[in-house]
């Protein structure tokens, strides 16, 4: 019965989700990026693909970065995938598999790719989800906010242990815990706010949610995964945050407050920003 009537099942998750929502009832669920964006009706993007399956983001990203003019990527738009045991093939848009995908192409393969990746079996689901969501939610309640604030609104905003979040904190490329970056990196962290540290956390591990176990119990795409800061770039550069490795790569900046300000930056002013 549960299989017959499975859309209405995720019909009324979505209009529990949204009474839990309207009632101001904080949820102590996870969530990915790209689920608080279907519920907004946004478009996926590429970084939304990284935390959920690592390697395939690194590919796609090659080849978004990359003339790929003259390689022999022998790549159409169809892909594969396996249904009840069966590999099977599926066109990205009508006779895809007869489309080579191209450098003038390759954007429009890109978006169709990871949309596919994203809704791969569940799309249906979704929109049911969604649907229930919306016949108690007034739209305009939630235009106004982004994936990020979503999920902060739905999740709610727990208090992140600082001393728990160093302890358990790796460092790469000559950075550890008494270099004065790091030193100046945590100083500035101590005058965020909490919203401000939540931020942070949401752009490095691709989610505000901290595990009941603590900091110790993060995991990435591939498994247990502790947060890390790693050395990279040049000093005037902007912090970056890979989520499939819970790792943020931080400049090595000259003061702590020119620090402050872009790791302010980096993390307030956009939802996308320098993530790989």
């Amino acid at each position: 019965a549960f299989v017959d009537n499975q859309h209405e099942w995720f019909r009324f998750s979505g209009r529990v989700l949204g009474l839990a929502l309207v009632h101001q009832y904080l949820l102590d669920a996870f969530f990915t990026r790209p689920f608080y964006k279907a519920l907004l009706r946004l478009p996926v993007s590429l970084s939304d693909l990284e935390s959920l399956d690592g390697e395939f983001h690194q590919s796609l990203l090659w080849i978004k970065e990359n003339d790929i003019s003259s390689d022999l990527l022998d790549l159409t738009f169809a892909v594969t995938e396996e249904l009840f045991g069966q590999v099977v093939e599926r066109e990205l848009k009508p006779g895809g598999r007869n489309i080579s995908v191209n450098e003038k192409n390759k954007k429009e393969y890109l978006e169709r790719v990871v949309r596919w990746r994203l809704e791969r079996g569940v799309a249906d689901q979704t929109e049911s989800l969604v649907r229930g969501f919306y016949e108690v939610v007034d739209p305009r309640l939630v235009s106004v906010f982004d994936a990020r604030e979503l999920e902060l609104v739905i999740a709610g905003t727990a208090e992140i242990d600082l001393s728990d979040w160093r302890k358990n904190t790796e460092y790469r490329s000559g950075y550890h815990d008494n270099h004065p970056v790091i030193q100046w990196f945590w100083t500035a962290i101590e005058r965020f706010s909490n919203e401000q540290r939540l931020r942070l956390l949401q752009f490095v591990t691709g989610t505000s949610s901290i595990p009941y176990e603590g900091f110790a119990a993060l995991r990435g795409s591939t498994g247990p995964r502790k947060f890390c800061v790693e050395k990279w770039g040049k000093p005037n550069s902007l912090p970056r945050a890979h989520t499939c490795f819970n790792r943020l790569d931080l400049p090595p900046y000259p003061t702590p407050e020119i620090l402050y300000e872009k790791l302010l930056l980096a993390v307030e002013e956009t939802n996308t920003f320098g993530i790989e």
